[in-house]
């Protein structure tokens, strides 16, 4: 009897180490991961600088300095001495591109929709999908369709569990229902499929 106690006692502890260990140490290690993998494409020290062996120098977090830089000294030349004039001409040649064109704008765009003025994905909404009662969770990102034909239609974002994709999807308003939470536990319930979001 003391032998099964035991045992099960064990495998409680086992079960609550593991809820503990687990999502700490898969958070660590894929920001670790992310930062060390961008760290090592953009490290530019292996380029240009040489150990006592005459291997290629690594600095780690050189590489994710070099990018906060360059970023920050973008954003102060654009914000600083970028005129409008200009900016419309960066805009009109980028639109002579093809292929760059459509890949710069959506994301440009993408981009925005989290960290520019205009966030896009900050409206959670419920929509009814069909006929059953099938609900779903997405962000609304557009609100009037009028100048492609849709005037009662809004365009609604569907994250995926699990994943940084999702899927666009043009509905009726009225079965876009506003959702009483924040757009970040909204995001949290998708994309842990159910799980988070909700305490």
């Amino acid at each position: 009897m003391m032998k099964k106690f035991t045992q099960k006692r064990l495998l409680y502890y086992l079960i609550k180490g593991t809820l503990v260990t687990v999502p700490v140490a898969g958070a660590v290690f894929l920001i670790v991961w992310v930062f060390a993998s961008l760290d090592n494409a953009l490290n530019l020290t292996t380029h240009f600088l040489e150990d006592e062996h005459g291997h290629p120098l690594y600095i780690p977090g050189i590489g994710i300095l070099t990018v906060l830089v360059i970023l920050i000294l973008v954003g102060v030349v654009f914000t600083t001495f970028v005129t409008e004039p200009i900016r419309a001409w960066l805009k009109r040649t980028i639109d002579k591109i093809p292929l760059f064109n459509t890949l710069y704008s959506s994301i440009k765009d993408f981009t925005e929709a989290f960290v520019g003025d205009a966030k896009k994905f900050n409206e959670p909404v419920l929509v009814l999908v069909n006929e059953t009662g099938l609900k779903k969770i997405g962000f609304l990102t557009q609100r009037d369709l009028n100048k492609i034909g849709l005037p009662d239609e809004v365009i609604v974002y569907f994250p995926y569990s699990y994943s940084v994709a999702g899927q666009v999807v043009v509905v009726k308003a009225s079965n876009v229902q506003r959702l009483d939470m924040t757009a970040t536990d909204a995001m949290k319930l998708v994309v842990s499929g159910g799980v988070s979001g909700i305490d």
